[in-house]
């Protein structure tokens, strides 16, 4: 799946709170291997090589697009490699933390993803993840309802991807049968303030949409932008709106 690092980066600031508040629940510690799942541009990769002093990290992506921009962010302590999460997760190399800030929700089968993960921590390796909850935020509810509907599900030769993302008490459950202790899951609202439609679309289009939009001829994908900018406008009909866009963050270490 293409991605378009510009357009992800205009709402830079308001993907970077969760990305903080994910960083606050590490434990500072000198001189560990760390790597991050899903690191697009880098840049938050390299944030993390500043708070954890001495340490080495090696950024993985699946997408050249965003690891293009990750080059002046290399040096002796920061890595990056084009690589799938999947194939990170079952190499075999031992890390003391695994960070992934809003990547694992475009894996799917998280009940077989996470207990890799997990096992790929060494002995007290800390485990940071935060993704958003997709399929109980507005927007991905509109797109995921329009997919379904014709002639648009036909374009789409029936594609809809719901998200992988599972529940606090399925993570809980996950992380504790596969030896994570001192256990920290919550969600929280990132509130999205559009002044207009556009705004809210403008969002979407750099993550969720992108997956439709590959599928669909031109004039399919006029079609289809056009009915969904309608729908968000049916919803949102007062401005500015608050678009209340739900995380949940994840945190705890190996025993």
């Amino acid at each position: 799946m293409p991605w378009n690092p510009e357009l992800y980066d205009q709402y830079k600031d308001v993907r970077y709170k969760p990305f903080y508040d994910l960083a606050a629940l590490i434990r500072p510690e000198n001189d560990i291997k760390s790597i991050d799942l899903g690191c697009g541009t880098g840049e938050q990769t390299s944030i993390l090589t500043e708070k954890l002093t001495g340490s080495t990290f090696l950024g993985i992506d699946s997408s050249a697009e965003m690891l293009e921009k990750s080059k002046k962010y290399e040096n002796g302590n920061l890595h990056f490699k084009l690589q799938s999460i999947e194939n990170a997760a079952e190499s075999g190399q031992k890390w003391n933390l695994v960070f992934s800030n809003a990547a694992l929700q475009w894996v799917d089968d998280h009940e077989t993803l996470f207990p890799k993960i997990i096992g790929s921590l060494s002995p007290e390796g800390q485990l940071a993840i935060q993704m958003p909850v997709q399929n109980e935020n507005v927007l991905n509810q509109i797109l995921m309802q329009l997919a379904d509907e014709e002639p648009y599900s036909s374009y789409l030769n029936h594609f809809n991807r719901s998200s992988p993302v599972l529940s606090m008490d399925e993570y809980a459950q996950i992380l504790f049968d596969n030896g994570i202790q001192e256990i920290e899951i919550y969600q929280k609202v990132y509130p999205i303030i559009a002044d207009d439609c556009e705004t809210l679309y403008t969002f979407i289009s750099g993550t969720a949409l992108l997956p439709y939009l590959e599928r669909l001829k031109k004039e399919q994908k006029d079609r289809f932008i056009a009915e969904f900018k309608s729908r968000i406008a049916h919803r949102f009909t007062r401005y500015p709106a608050i678009y209340a866009f739900k995380r949940i963050l994840m945190y705890g270490r190996k025993k």
